[in-house]
C-alpha cells in the first residue's frame, strides 16, 4: 500500500474488519497451505494484520514482517506476539527491503503484489535478497482469464486502485514474477469468492525459485 496516502490509511482500517471475515471463508486455509515450504530465514512483505503469523511450520527459524499502514502494523505486532516462531514487524515497503544481498531463505506474498506502487521493483528486490535456491511463496488475486470478466477488470481498475490502497484487480502477477527471472515451480489458479455475493474471482497460489548461477 502507498505509505503515505490518506486513501491508503483509511483502507488499512476498511481491511482489518473485512479482512477477518474473507480468512473464515477460505483465505487462511489458501494462507497454510501456501506456507507449508516456509523454512529458515523469512521476509514476508505487506503483513497487513499478521492473518500468517500463527501458521507458519516450525522450520522457519525468524520472520521479518514489513507492513506500512499504522493501523494494519499495530495489529501485526500484536498478532506477533502470539506466534509460534519469532516474528518481528516493522514499518517499510516492498520496493525497499530492510535485508542484506544473498540472506533470506523464503520471501512471502500474500494478497500484495496486486497493490505495489511498482510490481517490477518489488520482484527486483525479492530476486536481491533470496539466497541461490531460495523461494517466494505468493498468493494473489490476479486477472481473470474469462474474456469479459477480465475486461471489466481492466475497466474498473483506474478507480478500484484509487478506493482500495492501490489494489489493481487486472495485473498478471504470475508472469510479472517468470519475468523477473525466478523460476516458477508450482502454480495453482482457483476461484474465490472473498465475501458473500461477490463474484468468484481469479488467485493463484504457488512457488518460485531463485535459480543457482
Amino acid at each position: 500500500m502507498p505509505e503515505n496516502s490518506p486513501r491508503s490509511a483509511s483502507f488499512g482500517k476498511s481491511f482489518a474488519r473485512v479482512g477477518p471475515r474473507m480468512d473464515a471463508r477460505g483465505a487462511t486455509g489458501h494462507r497454510q497451505r501456501l506456507l507449508e515450504p516456509a523454512h529458515g530465514a523469512v521476509v514476508e512483505i505487506g503483513a497487513g494484520y499478521g492473518a500468517t503469523f500463527l501458521l507458519y511450520p516450525a522450520a522457519v527459524t525468524r520472520v521479518l514482517a514489513l507492513e506500512p499502514d499504522p493501523t494494519l502494523r499495530e495489529l501485526a505486532r500484536a498478532a506477533a506476539r502470539e506466534a509460534t516462531v519469532p516474528v518481528t514487524v516493522e514499518d517499510g515497503v516492498a520496493e525497499s527491503l530492510p535485508a542484506a544481498d544473498a540472506s533470506v531463505d523464503v520471501v512471502v506474498s500474500s494478497l500484495v503484489l496486486c497493490s505495489v506502487a511498482d510490481q517490477r521493483a518489488v520482484l527486483k528486490e525479492v530476486v536481491r535478497v533470496l539466497r541461490p535456491g531460495g523461494q517466494l511463496l505468493f498468493y494473489e488475486h490476479v486477472r481473470s482469464e474469462h474474456r469479459i470478466l477480465g475486461a471489466a477488470e481492466d475497466l474498473v481498475t483506474p478507480l478500484w486502485s484509487r478506493m482500495a490502497g492501490g489494489c489493481h484487480p487486472n495485473r498478471d502477477t504470475a508472469a510479472a514474477i517468470a519475468g523477473a527471472g525466478l523460476t516458477v515451480r508450482a502454480l495453482e489458479r482457483f476461484g474465490f469468492s472473498v465475501l458473500p455475493g461477490n463474484p468468484r474471482l481469479a488467485h493463484i497460489l504457488g512457488t518460485a525459485s531463485k535459480d543457482w548461477t
